[in-house]
């Protein structure tokens, strides 16, 4: 039901309805946008901006294209909420009936058509139509019995509880889509070039900017329209000429709106907008025996949030090899019990995070030993920041991960491990500065001898205080 009798233009539609599933937040589908009660029917019309969409109808496997005007003996079908599929006949082109809705809206007098069951296709359960069917796409068949894509009506009610004949009724198309300004022609797709881009720095309720890169480095960064930062969608990112990858990344994540999109069909490509020489490609991860494996600094599920068409834009986005970095095969298993592609999930499990949002900073540590692969330097340590309100506490956590804080020349890559770290250690690791917001929200308590300093073996073992 997209407007019930007390619904207005802006109310919240769910799909399924709270009967079938009650988990009114994971089923947002959009907003009512139009209603309509009388002669042409009882109808309403929900924008899509939560979900994806299939045209097609359950277990039909047609998509309308066309409306038609139904006639004595015309054969139809539909596929419904609660009765499923089922087969009827037109047994009256045209009626006027009268629709008792109580008070305060009394009775309606609403035009539509009949269907009576088709008894060489009876239904599995004795009737063609019950409570929540209504909405129902009647399609006519063709002359070999299969679903045509041409609409016959849309279905919104049934005999009376005392009529011992069943029958469904039904709405004429047009009059419906005369109502409620709808066509069947599919929207223009949004272009995703003008979907809003980049890192938010007033994402949150303290404003939060992008690091500044040291004066050692500064030179060295990729300019793109003149800026150091490169916006991409819910992200941005500041990129080194001289080492081909992200100095840092800056993104936000908005917990209550994440998306669950698949990665299904997305190559990892190159961004037109920085020469090529300033960013590494897919030769650098050729080859059946190369160990190295494409990383995200910015997780993909991190970015698919807001709109749909935001969401698949920033998942598209997250494949751009200046958010990737190389590691090793066995990269993966050495960050202990996962911790390091699970920090950002832990937050929002342990913490009371304001709003569910939160916003993010990574990237690579580079040296100038670093092992070089075909003639590019592979990083061997990272950093990520977690910045985040808690009960009106402004709060940012630090994490490297390293073989150890003082990241010695010999590196096996299974000994990686997470530490929890100050803020300002990161900036000296990543030769950046932070916001002295930020800075000044680092709380944690370290010892003064790094080898006093443990690495985390669980996520229970982080400090979010």
């Amino acid at each position: 039901m997209l407007n019930g009798r007390d619904g207005r233009t802006g109310d919240e539609v769910v799909q399924p309805g709270t009967d079938d599933d009650s988990r009114f937040a994971a089923n947002r589908l959009g907003v009512l946008r139009r209603a309509h009660l009388g002669t042409a029917g009882d109808c309403a019309v929900s924008t899509i901006t939560e979900r994806g969409v299939d045209a097609g109808i359950l277990d039909l496997g047609v998509t309308p294209k066309q409306l038609g005007e139904p006639h004595i003996d015309d054969k139809v079908v539909k596929s419904g909420r609660t009765t499923g599929v089922t087969h009827g006949i037109v047994t009256r082109p045209f009626a006027k009936v009268r629709v008792p809705y109580g008070p305060p809206i009394g009775t309606k007098e609403i035009e539509c058509f009949e269907i009576g069951p088709d008894p060489r296709h009876p239904a599995a359960g004795g009737e063609i139509s019950t409570h929540g069917d209504s909405g129902s796409a009647w399609m006519f068949k063709t002359r070999a019995g299969r679903p045509s894509d041409v609409l016959a009506g849309l279905h919104f009610g049934g005999e009376d509880e005392s009529d011992p004949v069943d029958r469904a009724l039904a709405c004429f198309p047009r009059a419906v889509f005369e109502q409620l300004k709808i066509t069947l022609d599919p929207p223009a797709v949004a272009s995703l070039e003008s979907v809003a881009a980049g890192y938010d720095p007033g994402f949150l309720s303290v404003p939060v900017p992008t690091p500044s890169l040291n004066p050692s480095i500064k030179d060295t960064a990729v300019r793109v329209d003149g800026s150091e930062v490169i916006p991409y969608t819910h992200f941005s990112l500041a990129l080194s000429k001289p080492r081909r990858f992200a100095i840092w990344v800056a993104w936000n994540i908005d917990g209550g709106a994440l998306k669950a999109l698949n990665r299904k069909g997305i190559d990892f490509v190159t961004d037109p907008r920085v020469p090529a020489g300033d960013q590494v490609d897919n030769a650098l991860y050729k080859g059946a025996a190369n160990r190295l494996d494409r990383g995200h600094i910015a997780r993909r599920a991190d970015l698919c949030w807001g709109p749909l068409p935001e969401a698949e834009k920033a998942n598209h986005d997250s494949f751009f090899y200046t958010n990737i970095t190389p590691q090793m095969d066995d990269f993966n298993q050495s960050k202990r019990n996962g911790l390091w592609g699970r920090l950002e999930d832990a937050v929002f499990e342990d913490v009371d995070v304001e709003h569910l949002k939160v916003s993010v900073f990574g990237g690579p540590v580079f040296q100038d030993d670093d092992r070089e692969f075909r003639g590019v330097r592979i990083p061997r340590a990272f950093w990520k920041i977690i910045v985040f309100s808690e009960q009106g506490t402004f709060k940012a956590k630090a994490f490297l991960l390293a073989q150890n804080l003082v990241l010695p020349e010999s590196l096996e890559l299974d000994e990686f491990r997470v530490f929890q770290v100050k803020v300002d250690e990161v900036q000296k690791q990543a030769h950046i500065r932070f916001p002295a917001v930020m800075t000044a929200a680092d709380t944690l308590v370290v010892p003064e001898s790094l080898e006093e300093r443990q690495p985390l073996e669980s996520l229970a073992d982080i400090d979010w205080s």
